[in-house]
Parts: C-alpha cells; sequence; structure tokens
C-alpha cells in the first residue's frame, strides 16, 4: 500500500512538473452527430492542451518552404501571387466515335505557393466541340487513395511525370523558368523534359480545309479608339452611258468599324428626287457574285474581302455594287489622317466635267464655255501675262526635215510670243532657190501632233519649254529642227531659265553653223536680213 500511494504521489509530482508554466489546458471535439447519429471523429485529434498522443504523428497542412535570408514572413505574405506552372496532357478515351479512340488534351497545372492549392486550365480552342477552359477550380486537391486524407504540396510535383487528379492521370512534360529556378532552390531534382504525343484527330483537322472558317476579330479596342472619327471623301459616279449624267457624291469611311456610307448630292432643279442615302451604312465588299440582275448570293467557299482605308486614294476608283465610283477629294480631317498614319499627302484631284466632246467649230475654250452656263462668255485670257510680256518675242532660225532637195535648203523664222503663247512662223526670200518666200504660218497657238479632234478635254500646245536649239517641231503635219536663235532669245533665256526649261543649256551656235554649211559669221539677224526682216 505505501508502494502504491508513493508512486501515486509521484505521477502527480512528474505531472505537475510536465504543466508547470502551460496555459492551454483544452480538450479535442471527438464526436459529433451526423444525420441524427453520434460518430467518433477523434483518432487524429491531439490530447490536452493540442499535445499528440502516444502513437500520434503530424501531419503538415501546407508546404515547407525555404526562408528566404533576413525574412521570417508566412508564406501567405511571401508567396503573395506568385505560382509554379507546369505544362501537361492527358488521353481521354473517345468510345463513342468513329473518327478517333483517344483524344491528347494539352493543360496547364498551376501551383499556388501561398497555400498549396491546385488549379488546372485547358487553353479554349475554336469549334474543337468539347468543354475547355478551367477543368479544375483553384483548391487544395487531395492525393490518390489510400492517402486521400493528405493533399498534394510543392513536394510532389517534378517533370516528367504522372500525377493523379481525381482519378484522371496527368503527364507533366515541362516547366516555366521560374518554377525550374524554384524548385532547384528546393533541392529538388528535375527531371529530363519530355514530348506530348501527336493527337490523331487534331492532326487531321489541321489538313481539312473547312469551306467557310469563321474567325473572331476583336474590334472592341478600335471602336473605342475611333469611335466618332469619319472620313470624307468626295466622289462622283459617271451614269452616261444610257440618258444618264454624273451624280456627286459623299462617301464616308466610319474608322469605328471600318463600314462605308455613301450620300448622293442633289443640286436644285435637277429633276431628280432626292433619295436619304445612295448606300446605307455597311461593309462594302471589293468584288460580289451576282447571279442575274438583282440576286446576289454568298459562296460559302469563298472569303470575302472588304474596302478598308488603305483602299480610299484620290483617283482611285471603287466597285459599289457594280457602280464605277471615282474618288477626286476629300476633306482636311482625312489629309491629316493619312498624312500622320501612313506619311502621304493627298493632293485634290479635280472633277471631271460633263462638257461633250469638241464639235469642231470655233476654238477648243469657247465650246467649252458655252457648256458652261446659258449665257455665253468668251473664255478668259491672262492679262496680266499680256500687259507684262506683250514685248517679248523669242526668234530662232529652223529648217524644215526633209529628203527633198528642194526644201531642205530653205530656211525659216520662227517667232514665239510670250504674251499669249502664240507661234508664227516666215520665209525669208532667197535668191535662185525657186521658192517663193513669205509667211508659212500665221500667228496663234499650235496643237502638239498626235491628239485626237474630236474630245472633251483641250489639247496640249507648244509653250516656250518646248522650242530649244535642236528641237524638232511640227507645224502643218511638216517638221521642223531649230538651229539657232538671236542675241535677244540668248539674253532672255539666260535671264528666265524658268520660263524656258531647263534644255537652254544645250544651246550652242555651233550647231546651227554646222546644220546650215553657212560662214560662221552668219547668225539668225543676217538670215533674216536676206528676206529684208527686221529681228526684234
Amino acid at each position: 500500500v505505501i508502494w502504491m500511494k508513493f508512486h501515486y504521489f509521484k505521477m502527480l509530482f512528474l505531472s505537475f512538473l510536465l504543466q508547470l508554466g502551460k496555459e492551454g489546458f483544452h480538450k479535442s471535439h471527438h464526436f459529433v452527430y451526423s444525420n441524427g447519429v453520434p460518430l467518433f471523429i477523434g483518432s487524429e485529434k491531439p490530447g490536452i492542451g493540442g499535445e499528440l498522443l502516444i502513437g500520434q504523428k503530424v501531419k503538415p497542412n501546407y508546404s515547407v518552404y525555404p526562408k528566404g535570408q533576413g525574412s521570417g514572413l508566412p508564406s501567405w505574405v511571401a508567396f503573395d501571387k506568385q505560382a509554379l506552372c507546369f505544362e501537361a496532357y492527358f488521353q481521354e478515351d473517345v468510345p463513342q466515335s468513329r473518327d478517333e479512340t483517344y483524344r491528347i488534351r494539352n493543360c496547364k497545372i498551376y501551383f499556388y505557393l501561398e497555400d498549396d492549392t491546385i488549379q488546372v486550365v485547358e487553353p479554349e480552342f475554336k469549334n474543337s466541340g468539347i468543354p475547355q477552359g478551367t477543368l479544375i477550380h483553384r483548391h487544395r486537391v487531395p492525393l490518390p487513395p489510400p492517402n486521400d486524407d493528405q493533399f498534394y504540396n510543392i513536394f510532389h510535383f517534378n517533370i516528367n511525370q504522372q500525377m493523379v487528379l481525381y482519378s484522371r492521370t496527368f503527364t507533366v512534360t515541362n516547366c516555366d523558368t521560374f518554377t525550374k529556378n524554384f524548385l532547384l532552390k528546393l533541392g529538388v531534382r528535375l527531371n529530363d523534359p519530355c514530348i506530348v504525343p501527336d493527337d490523331p484527330y487534331s492532326s487531321l483537322r489541321k489538313s481539312m480545309k473547312p469551306l467557310r472558317p469563321y474567325e473572331r476579330h476583336y474590334t472592341l479596342k478600335q471602336f473605342l479608339d475611333h469611335d466618332g472619327k469619319v472620313l470624307r471623301f468626295y466622289c462622283f459616279w459617271d451614269d452616261r452611258c444610257q440618258f444618264g449624267d454624273q451624280r456627286e457624291l459623299i462617301l464616308l469611311y466610319y474608322l469605328a468599324d471600318d463600314t462605308i456610307e455613301i450620300l448622293e448630292v442633289t443640286p436644285q432643279n435637277s429633276g431628280r428626287d432626292h433619295v436619304p442615302k445612295f448606300l446605307n451604312r455597311s461593309k462594302l465588299p471589293k468584288v460580289r457574285h451576282m447571279v442575274g440582275a438583282l440576286i446576289s448570293i454568298n459562296f460559302p467557299s469563298v472569303r470575302e474581302d472588304f474596302y478598308q482605308d488603305r483602299d480610299l486614294t484620290i483617283g482611285g476608283e471603287l466597285n459599289v455594287w457594280g457602280r464605277k465610283v471615282i474618288i477626286c477629294d476629300c476633306d482636311e480631317f482625312t489629309k491629316e489622317y493619312y498624312r500622320s498614319k501612313y506619311g502621304i499627302g493627298i493632293p485634290s484631284c479635280c472633277v471631271p466635267g460633263s462638257a461633250p466632246p469638241y464639235s469642231g467649230f470655233g476654238t477648243e475654250e469657247d465650246s467649252l464655255s458655252s457648256c458652261q452656263g446659258l449665257l455665253l462668255k468668251p473664255p478668259q485670257k491672262d492679262f496680266r501675262k499680256f500687259m507684262e510680256k506683250d514685248s517679248n518675242v523669242l526668234t530662232f532660225c529652223a529648217k524644215m526635215v526633209t529628203t527633198d532637195p528642194v526644201d531642205k535648203d530653205r530656211v525659216f523664222i520662227v517667232s514665239f510670243y510670250l504674251s499669249d503663247d502664240s507661234i508664227s512662223v516666215f520665209e525669208p526670200p532667197q535668191r535662185n532657190t525657186g521658192v517663193q518666200g513669205g509667211s508659212f504660218l500665221k500667228r496663234g497657238r499650235v496643237k502638239k501632233p498626235g491628239q485626237e479632234l474630236f474630245k472633251s478635254e483641250l489639247s496640249e500646245y507648244f509653250t516656250a519649254q518646248d522650242l530649244y536649239v535642236g528641237a524638232t517641231l511640227c507645224f502643218n503635219n511638216k517638221n521642223f529642227q531649230i538651229l539657232d536663235a538671236d542675241e535677244y532669245t540668248f539674253n532672255y533665256m539666260d535671264k528666265h531659265p524658268e520660263e524656258v526649261g531647263k534644255e537652254w543649256i544645250f544651246l550652242s551656235r555651233g550647231f546651227f553653223e554646222s546644220s546650215l554649211n553657212v560662214p560662221p559669221t552668219n547668225t539668225a539677224s543676217q538670215i533674216c536680213s536676206f528676206g529684208g526682216l527686221d529681228v526684234v
């Protein structure tokens, strides 16, 4: 009895020593009611005050992380918003398909360092026909049985190994650089990366060419950047093929969604009904497949190409549902837009007039002025040029370019009047030639050869830049070659090179003297004096 009392007091004293300084004496909850049935759940619970019972082992709730130098922060602070990324795939059986028996699906496994949670995401592909995206939402994933009471931690991950997540086997193939460096610092020996096997059905889909591939274009950024910005072009439609006229149009290009709207400018007393729009706002295709006159069909195998801002240029043509529309001009905002985006300047283009072709009566300027209004007005002349250049006449010496022995020795005086760009040709009389001299071409503007007579555009005439020593001119279907000029012409060319062009640099009197075979002392003034003509 004495021994039992001694042993009892000894145990009390030892327990007193063990509990000396201890503050927690709480007991773990070992029983719980589930659906009205009492259950024992305390086999893994610790003893009094949180102390482990005999035979119990500590199971860590989270992974063990290497502490940083001089940092004792908890993991949810030190590794906030940091995750390890692993590339993986799993094989899925397809029993109810004749085209494939299995499918290889690639995915990414994210392991969040702050709380050991795992997330599995599969990249989404268009027209895949299977649900993709997040396969496993972020949470702590338990280990496969019989260790399903534990969870995956960082030491369960490695490259070129298999992991079972909810009865689905994932094969980890590779990881990113951050994950690789983090695992190496933990002392984990990484395996070599492996290759993802080919999916036979995916290879078959890549080789297939769909009739009408649908692509999604993200236009939200374009809408936010260019909302309210509209390019304005001035254009016209030539509808004069059969009892029509020329229509003036305004083309509006909306940068927010690449749509085009065309408005018609209806002048007063035109006899036409005013319509609100020539073309409703929509995307304008470049080529449209038409069947018949009013029926258009969308062919599935044809991919339509629509007009964009880079296709709209001054002078360019647009196919607006079979109508030829020509762009002539644009506003200042449009010019600044092309200058800032493409670095090009847009010049203005005149709208072609609706004047009929030249009839042959009178001059072309008179005929054109009669079509511009009800009251006939004579064509306006450059009065300032007439007053300043009235007394300025350029005189040249020329000969006829021909193989006729009589005509090739004839000498002509070509006078160009700077006041109105008119030309006159005079032939000085020469003795014993058998040719009577005199006026060869009356003063007037001379058209350049090779132009159509009956046309709507004005003809081109000879100017002062076309007359220089060595030039060949055609007057009345006769070719003349200029040989020399008088002193006044040479001096005027030296003082006004911007009016006569750059060809005057090649003027030389040696060209005239060698071509005419006359003594070196002869000049144009001396030749003119043969016929009694005074050269100014």
